[in-house]
C-alpha cells in the first residue's frame, strides 16, 4: 500500500513502519528528552501506517503517545492505517480509548487469498519486474504456495534470479526444483 501511495502521489509524505519500531523511537526519544523531534516527524505526515499495532498491547505511555498522535494525524485530515492480527475490539491490553479510534473507520477482516486472486498477484508482480515467465509456471507457484502473499512474491523473485542467474526459461520442473 505505501508503494501504490507514493507511486500514484509523490507529493503525500507516507511513513511506514511497525508498531514495535513506534515504540522503540518512542522509548528512544524519551531516553534522549528528544520527544518534540518524535512528535514533528510521526505528525507531520500524510498517510501514517504502523504495522502489528497488537505490539502496544499492555504498554501505557506508547499507547498514550499514539493515541494522541492518531488523534492528531485525524484532526489534521491525514489517513492512517492499521494492520493487526485481530480485530481492535479484540485486541486484550490495548486501552478503551484506543480501541475506540481504531474502530472509527473502516474495520476490515483480511481473509487468505484464492487461487485465482494468487495468480493476479503473480502475473501483476511478474510484469511489474519484468520476469517474462511462462503461464503453466505461475499457476503452478499459486497452487504451491497458499500462506501468504510475501511467500508468493518471494517464490517469484527467487524465480526470476535463478531464470537470470542460469541464463533459461524458468519450466514447471525448475519452479519445482527452486
Amino acid at each position: 500500500i505505501a508503494w501504490n501511495i507514493r507511486q500514484n502521489h509523490p507529493e503525500k509524505k507516507v511513513l511506514y513502519l511497525s508498531a514495535e519500531k513506534f515504540m522503540y523511537q518512542f522509548i528512544r526519544a524519551l531516553r534522549y528528552k528528544d520527544t518534540m523531534s518524535f512528535k514533528d516527524q510521526f505528525r507531520s505526515v500524510d498517510v501514517l501506517m504502523v504495522d502489528d499495532v497488537q505490539f502496544l498491547c499492555g504498554r501505557d505511555a506508547t499507547q498514550e503517545e499514539f493515541f494522541h498522535t492518531f488523534n492528531a494525524l485525524v484532526d489534521q485530515g491525514a489517513q492512517v492505517i492499521i494492520s493487526a492480527d485481530k480485530s481492535p475490539n479484540d485486541l486484550d491490553g490495548l486501552e478503551e480509548r484506543v480501541k475506540s479510534r481504531l474502530g472509527w473507520g473502516l474495520v476490515a477482516e483480511m481473509n487468505p487469498t484464492n487461487y485465482e486472486l494468487r495468480l493476479s498477484i503473480l502475473q501483476a508482480k511478474a510484469e511489474a519486474i519484468n520476469f517474462d515467465v511462462n503461464q503453466k509456471v505461475l499457476e503452478f507457484v499459486a497452487q504451491r504456495i497458499s500462506s501468504n502473499v510475501r511467500e508468493l512474491e518471494g517464490a517469484l523473485t527467487r524465480l526470476a534470479a535463478h531464470a537470470q542467474l542460469v541464463g533459461r526459461e524458468i519450466t514447471v520442473e525448475s519452479a519445482n526444483d527452486a
